[in-house]
């Protein structure tokens, strides 16, 4: 079936999480209702492999098998954007993978090599590219430090659709809009919280990971923000607070932890995470979040 990818990405982004069973291994078929309950809510593109996903907790193998059972279970119903990255070998070898399984376009982690260059950045891109076959690209941006104009290059390179902007910055996305073709796609990368903000200098649609958990509440904050009612999407998200707060404490340590252990709170037990996120809560955030799910009618 094809898709209009641009509309998709100006939607919801729906980061999945990935399941392990009692021994620690992938069990990717546990994410079947997730995806499921996900799509019928109105989620507009699922993505396998992005960090909601652990990317970097799992071996090239897991992701590859990953990003083909997430393609197998969506079965057509919508486009699946993939995330790849890590050694240029590896994720060259993820995007052909990727490709292959059926997935609609990439999502490429900003490579965190600590001699990481904006030239070599391009090249990294570049690659990825050319080894999918030419599939979309969304590239992944946790930080700005490069410049309006190094942004500028990568969104220039062949298959760019867009940028996923993961940084508390606003008037530098404002100047990475202002200065990039207009028909870059530009998706707050910062969940529900950072939306509004986001889309008031021109960016539309958001990443969540909250879809795994509670889905039509990430519909209906996506639904006011396309209306241009930032206050019933402020409204929103404040009744999500608690929760965020949670995901976001240890350095943003516990962000996957949150999402996990409500997955258990509310029947659809996912696994605990790898290390080095933080498993399980402590009592306090267990009884934090248990106060806000019973709250919000989800347990």
């Amino acid at each position: 079936m094809a898709f209009d990818l641009d509309k998709a990405l100006t939607g919801i982004s729906g980061i999945l999480v990935t399941p392990y069973d009692e021994a620690g291994d992938i069990a990717p078929a546990k994410l079947q209702p997730i995806i499921d309950r996900a799509l019928e809510a109105g989620v507009h593109i699922p993505v396998v492999n992005g960090n909601t996903g652990e990317f970097y907790a799992l071996t090239t193998d897991e992701a590859c098998t990953m990003a083909a059972e997430v393609c197998r279970m969506v079965d057509g119903r919508a486009p699946v954007l993939a995330g790849v990255g890590r050694g240029i070998r590896d994720a060259c070898r993820l995007a052909k993978a990727s490709a292959d399984a059926g997935a609609s376009a990439l999502m490429i982690h900003q490579p965190p090599d600590p001699f990481v260059s904006p030239r070599g950045t391009v090249d990294y891109v570049r690659a990825v590219h050319e080894a999918s076959g030419g599939l979309p690209i969304m590239l992944y941006l946790r930080n700005d430090a490069i410049g309006t104009q190094k942004i500028k290059a990568l969104c220039d390179l062949p298959g760019v659709k867009g940028v996923k902007w993961a940084t508390p910055n606003p008037l530098k996305l404002a100047d990475a809009i202002a200065a990039c073709d207009p028909s870059i796609v530009w998706v707050g990368g910062l969940a529900e919280v950072w939306a509004p903000p986001l889309y008031a200098v021109g960016a539309r649609g958001f990443t969540s990971g909250l879809i795994n958990v509670w889905p039509e509440r990430s519909v209906a904050i996506h639904k006011a923000l396309d209306a241009g009612d930032y206050a019933a999407a402020n409204r929103l998200i404040a009744e999500m607070k608690s929760f965020e707060d949670i995901r976001a404490e240890e350095l943003n340590g516990t962000n996957v932890t949150g999402v996990k252990a409500a997955l258990i709170a509310t029947g659809t037990d996912c696994g605990g995470t790898r290390p080095p996120s933080a498993w399980p809560l402590t009592d306090t955030q267990q009884a934090t979040l248990k106060t806000f799910l019973t709250a919000v009618g989800l347990v």
